[in-house]
């Protein structure tokens, strides 16, 4: 009888972090991606795709191609990391735009994309800023 209680705990504090991680998800690494993709789709990818290089979304395609045949932790795991590479490319991206009016408010005079990076970084009011999430997004934080 001990164990439903458990139970019960267990489920409430997994629906609890689902909650809270959809609030706003961090972008994920390249390396975390494929990390990520090789411990939920592995054996997928062993059994549905076998001989395909990394490159060129060849995998990703092949496992959405074979979409009715992959588990549902595969499929699930390939949309998110799928989801967060585009979300961290889109703000690569976009961050010299999003950030002109406050490397130029607190960083002028700053030569250097680097440069320029590293002072918004440490310049407190750009985090609490577009600027400072676009930073975050990109992966650079």
């Amino acid at each position: 009888m001990r164990t439903r209680p458990l139970l019960i705990a267990g489920a409430t504090l997994l629906a609890l972090l689902s909650i809270v991680s959809t609030s706003r998800a961090e972008t994920i690494s390249f390396a975390d991606a494929v990390t990520t993709l090789a411990t939920d789709c592995g054996s997928d990818i062993k059994k549905h795709c076998k001989g395909l290089n990394l490159g060129g979304g060849k995998i990703q395609a092949c496992l959405e191609k074979n979409a009715g045949k992959v588990s549902p932790t595969c499929t699930a795991t390939l949309a998110n990391v799928t989801a967060s590479i585009k979300q961290r490319l889109a703000a690569q991206s976009s961050f010299a735009k999003v950030c002109e009016h406050d490397a130029a408010q607190y960083c002028s005079g700053v030569k250097g994309e680097g440069n320029l990076l590293s002072c918004l970084v440490k310049a407190k009011r750009v985090n609490e800023r577009q600027c400072g999430q676009v930073i975050t997004d990109a992966g650079w934080r």
